[in-house]
């Protein structure tokens, strides 16, 4: 059977069938392993909670640790109304926790009988999904690996017989060696998905992975994923990136003149644009510009700040003639402020997620990236990025993104993660500032802008209380966006003189 014959089923939960390429496959049994805290009940848990709620799919959960009351009552927090579906005939439990207490020998578990069981639930309720948590407690029972293999067997060949799509949870001890706390599930079962929950740099990075999906296609790598008290678990996926119908030939303003007319006219509708500046040389400006020409143009913006307060930018906006309390009471701006510090880097995607998707806006700003690197490593700033951009481009919600920057003309990353960053936007601008004649100076120039003509001149930049202006190319300047350029003496603007 090709890959392409085999049919799948919807796991429902967020993200992940984008990764698994349509889902599970359908009729086979999945061993779903993780160490303690990785997630793997909560997974079987939405995998039949989606399939009622989305596809009216009756499940059975068969519980060999916690009681089915302790599982009602765990579902209950991300809103799984468990006992409600009990009623309904929807969700039907085999709880075989007793039965493992009751069975105090070695290898004396009777898996006849709980096939037995298992087959009538599915035959009263019409079952099309299955999820056994966790048969590591009944495996760890047999006395060697060969009686392992032989049950685990017995079970998925009698899952597969009736019919029914499972899901088989499973420890393991250590997060990235082997598969398996036995090491011989995954070579019985036809599928495997690894869950992890790795601590780095003091903070934990939850990540999925698909194993294998014998004779199915699936997408390879670890998948950053979190789990959020409203929406579950939520994985982080770039699978839109590539898939939008068209790309769109409609400008936007920047809400900075100079810059539309040196990016070409202004940013294209679906574009992602970087801002990478030196600190103080005018990122938020043109980030509060950008949302100001979008309220302007009767159009919504989410602005995301991770370096100030709401009441800092407030002010700091109103010292450029900006009234952010008044945009906001037009209902075309929402502000939110939040310290990176607050959450980990999946939470706050999560959020930023649920935001885009309630307020609808047309418009974003992120100032600044660089402020989540402290609570996160590069490359998972990176993978942020690229689900970022999964959420953002096929809504055509043009982005504008500003982050620190180096000496140099990237961002403040290593130059891998940078050039990668840099390949993910359509716009790269550089903003810097410099010592000249006794004086902080700054230049601007447009790194990059795709599918558009654009300047390609460093341009000195002025700011004042009306906000930024874009003036003449720096006349034979070396090295004016790096230290201590030279720099010939610029004409000033007849405001100055």
């Amino acid at each position: 059977m090709s890959a392409e014959a085999i049919e799948r089923l919807p796991t429902g939960i967020s993200g992940f069938d984008q990764v698994a390429m349509g889902g599970l496959p359908a009729g086979r049994s999945t061993l779903v392993t993780g160490t303690t805290g990785s997630g793997k009940t909560l997974f079987a848990i939405e995998f039949l909670a989606h399939g009622i709620r989305d596809s009216s799919q009756a499940g059975v959960f068969v519980t060999f640790e916690e009681t089915a009351a302790a599982i009602r009552s765990n579902a209950a927090s991300p809103g799984q109304p468990i006992e409600e579906w009990e009623s309904q005939g929807w969700w039907t439990f085999v709880d075989a926790s007793a039965d493992i207490e009751e069975s105090a020998t070695v290898g004396d578990y009777d898996f006849a009988a709980l096939v037995a069981r298992v087959e009538d639930a599915v035959r009263r309720t019409g079952a099309t999904r299955v999820a056994l948590d966790s048969i590591g407690a009944i495996l760890t029972r047999f006395s060697d690996a060969g009686n392992v293999r032989q049950e685990l067997f017995r079970i998925a060949g009698s899952l597969e017989r009736i019919g029914v799509t499972a899901v088989l949870t499973a420890e393991r001890t250590v997060e990235h060696d082997g598969v398996s706390m036995l090491g011989v599930e995954e070579f019985v079962l036809n599928n495997v998905i690894i869950l992890r929950n790795v601590p780095r740099e003091e903070q934990r990075r939850r990540t999925v992975e698909i194993v294998k999906f014998r004779g199915a296609a699936h997408r390879t790598g670890e998948w950053l994923f979190a789990i959020d008290p409203q929406d579950g678990i939520v994985v982080m996926h770039l699978a839109f990136l590539g898939q939008r119908p068209r790309a769109s030939r409609r400008r936007v303003s920047s809400g900075t003149p100079g810059l539309d007319e040196m990016c070409g006219g202004g940013f294209y509708r679906d574009a992602m644009a970087l801002l990478s500046g030196s600190p103080g040389a005018g990122k938020t400006l043109v980030g509060l510009s950008f949302a100001a020409s979008s309220v302007q143009a009767r159009e919504r913006c989410l602005l995301y700040t991770f370096d100030e307060t709401r009441e800092q930018l407030v002010r700091n906006a109103a010292g450029w003639g900006l009234d952010l309390d008044a945009m906001e009471e037009t209902g075309l701006l929402r502000v939110v402020s939040e310290y990176p510090e607050e959450s980990s880097l999946e939470d706050h995607f999560i959020r930023l997620r649920r935001t885009v998707t309630s307020f609808r806006p047309h418009r974003m700003v992120i100032d600044t990236l660089s402020a989540l690197e402290r609570i996160t490593t590069q490359r998972a700033l990176l993978d942020f990025l690229v689900a970022l951009g999964a959420v953002v481009r096929p809504r055509e919600i043009t982005t504008l993104l500003t982050s620190a920057a180096g000496p140099r003309l990237t961002p403040s990353l290593t130059p891998e993660v940078a050039v990668e960053i840099a390949s993910l936007v359509d716009v790269t601008i550089a903003l810097r500032d410099f010592e000249h004649g006794g004086e902080i100076r700054r230049a601007i120039a447009v790194v990059q802008a795709r599918g558009t003509a654009h300047d390609h001149r460093i341009r000195q930049v002025d700011v004042d209380d009306r906000g930024m202006h874009i003036g003449e190319p720096l006349q034979a300047a070396s090295g004016a966006l790096f230290a201590n350029p030279v720099v010939p003496e610029q004409p000033r603007r007849p405001a100055e003189q």
